[in-house]
């Protein structure tokens, strides 16, 4: 069985990342979203092990200690990280798999696994992502200006990916990702693993 591929989905706070991806998996056969780790509260309505495993800190930087972590980063005061040997098992079954981290974890892995595929997802304007972060009705002012500047560091590390999609129209993003990951099963070196047989045959 050929090895899946990873894919690495970037992006600041309030870009639409989290829905892109949700819709991107429903509608993509074969592909996973990786379960990180995390020391933040769990939410009303969040299932450990489903949306996160959730973990207290002491636990979280035994793990950092044992090098269980493919990556790890401190984000809004929390820590978050993927599990190396669950993201590895995946791959190996042959599963495609996303990780949606920042570009400090994005940098981790790439180092780990260089033949990852990393996105960068930005907003059509600073006006549109204000307005989203606004949107969710959780936050004070205090909080929107931070995360704001937050995101504008994030957006300044877009350089670093492989794919940058732009999510102006979300159909028109979710068409762009999809197309990446479909793009990357057709890989030569994939491709000749899975028909190897068919290839051998139209040699003889």
């Amino acid at each position: 069985m050929s090895q899946g591929n990873l894919f690495i989905i970037s992006a600041p706070s309030g870009a639409g990342k989290t829905s892109l991806v949700k819709a991107l998996v429903e509608s993509t056969a074969g592909l996973h979203v990786s379960v990180s780790h995390t020391t933040r509260a769990q939410r009303p309505g969040e299932q450990d092990g489903v949306h996160y495993h959730f973990v207290d800190r002491d636990r979280f930087e035994e793990m950092i200690e044992a090098g269980e972590f493919l990556e790890y980063a401190r984000v809004f005061d929390n820590h978050y990280g993927t599990s190396q040997a669950a993201v590895e098992s995946q791959l190996q079954a042959g599963q495609d798999v996303i990780l949606e981290i920042d570009w400090q974890g994005a940098a981790q892995v790439r180092r780990k696994i260089p033949g990852s595929r990393t996105v960068f997802v930005l907003p059509p304007s600073r006006e549109a992502l204000e307005a989203r972060l606004r949107g969710r009705g959780q936050d004070s002012d205090a909080v929107i200006a931070r995360r704001m500047r937050d995101a504008v560091d994030e957006m300044s590390h877009y350089a670093e990916f492989d794919f940058l999609v732009i999510n102006d129209d979300f159909d028109t993003a979710l068409g762009e990702l999809r197309s990446l990951v479909v793009g990357g099963r057709l890989e030569t070196r994939l491709q000749a693993e899975r028909h190897a047989g068919l290839i051998e045959e139209l040699l003889d």
